[in-house]
C-alpha cells in the first residue's frame, strides 16, 4: 500500500521544519547550536585563508625587495607596515639596539636569537588562534547531533508504547528527527576537520618559510651585512656560465689540462 502524496501547497510532514516542531524545544535548541557551530567554522576558514595567503604574498615580496637594500632600515622600509616580515626586522633592529645597553654582558647571537624567537613565535600564535575552535567543532557537533537523535528515538518509544503498536505513522515523525538531527551534525564536523587539517598544513609551510627568513636575518645582522641568503641561479643562468668558462678555457687542452695535440714525453710511439 502506498502514501498518499501530500497535496500541491502543503508543507512536507516529513520535512526539517515537520521534525523541528514535533521536537519541540529540544529540537530547535539542538538544531540552533548546530547551525551556529557551522557558520563560525565556516567564518574561521575564509578569515585564516586571507591571512596565511597575505603572509605568503609578502614573503614573495620581502625574497625579491629586502635583500638588494644596502642596510637593514632601508630593506624595512621597503616591507608592508604591519606585516609579518616587517614586524621580524623591526624586533630584530630594536633588539640590536638593545644589547648595547645591558649592563651584565649577553652574548649577542644569544640575545638576537631569543629576540627573533619571541618575534617569530607571536605571530605563529596569531596564525593558530581560532583553530582550537575548528578542533572543537569538528569532535562535538556528531555527538550534539547524537543527543537530538536520542531524543528523537525516546520520543518514537513513547509513541509506540501509547499506541499499543509499531505503526509507520506513529513512528515515522520521531525517527526522522532523529536521522536528521544526525545528518546534521555529521554535515557540521566533518567540513570543520577538513579545515583544521587544511589550515594548520598551511601554517607549517608559512611558518617555516618565516623560519628561513628569521634565520638569514640572524646572519645578516650577525655580520654586518655581509652574510646574505644564497639566491640559486636558474637553468638557464647555469648554462650561460658553463658557456662562459668554455670560451674561456685555452684551445688545444681539455677541461682536465691535458694537450690534445703533441703526444706527452711520456707517451710511447706506435
Amino acid at each position: 500500500m502506498t502514501t498518499p502524496a501530500a497535496p500541491a501547497g502543503e508543507s512536507n510532514p516529513y520535512g526539517l521544519m515537520a521534525a523541528l516542531e514535533q521536537g519541540g524545544l529540544i529540537a530547535y535548541a539542538t538544531f540552533g547550536i548546530l547551525v551556529l557551530m557551522s557558520a563560525a567554522s565556516w567564518y574561521i576558514l575564509f578569515v585564516k585563508l586571507f591571512e596565511q595567503q597575505k603572509i605568503i604574498n609578502q614573503g614573495k615580496r620581502a625574497r625579491t625587495t629586502f635583500w638588494q637594500s644596502a642596510n637593514l632600515r632601508e630593506g624595512a622600509a621597503k616591507l608592508e607596515k604591519n606585516s609579518a616580515y616587517r614586524q621580524i626586522v623591526d624586533d630584530g633592529i630594536i633588539a640590536q639596539e638593545q644589547h648595547n645597553k645591558l649592563t651584565d654582558p649577553v652574548d649577542q647571537h644569544d640575545w638576537m636569537l631569543g629576540s627573533l624567537a619571541r618575534s617569530q613565535g607571536a605571530i605563529a600564535s596569531k596564525l593558530t588562534t581560532g583553530l582550537a575552535l575548528l578542533a572543537t567543532v569538528g569532535s562535538t557537533a556528531p555527538f550534539i547531533g547524537l543527543f537530538g537523535t536520542v531524543v528523537g528515538i525516546y520520543r518514537a518509544l513513547i509513541k509506540i508504547g501509547a499506541a499499543g503498536q509499531a505503526s509507520i505513522s506513529a513512528v515515522a515523525g520521531p525517527v526522522g528527527e532523529a536521522l536528521i538531527m544526525t545528518a546534521l551534525g555529521l554535515v557540521v564536523a566533518v567540513p570543520a576537520v577538513m579545515a583544521y587539517n587544511w589550515l594548520m598544513r598551511r601554517n607549517k609551510a608559512v611558518l617555516e618559510e618565516l623560519a628561513r627568513f628569521t634565520n638569514d636575518l640572524h646572519g645578516f645582522m650577525m655580520s654586518g651585512g655581509a652574510v646574505k641568503p644564497i639566491t640559486r641561479s636558474t637553468p638557464a643562468a647555469a648554462a650561460a656560465a658553463g658557456a662562459t668558462r668554455a670560451s674561456t678555457t685555452p684551445s688545444g687542452t681539455t677541461a682536465t689540462g691535458a694537450s690534445t695535440g703533441t703526444p706527452t714525453a711520456g707517451a710511447k710511439k706506435l
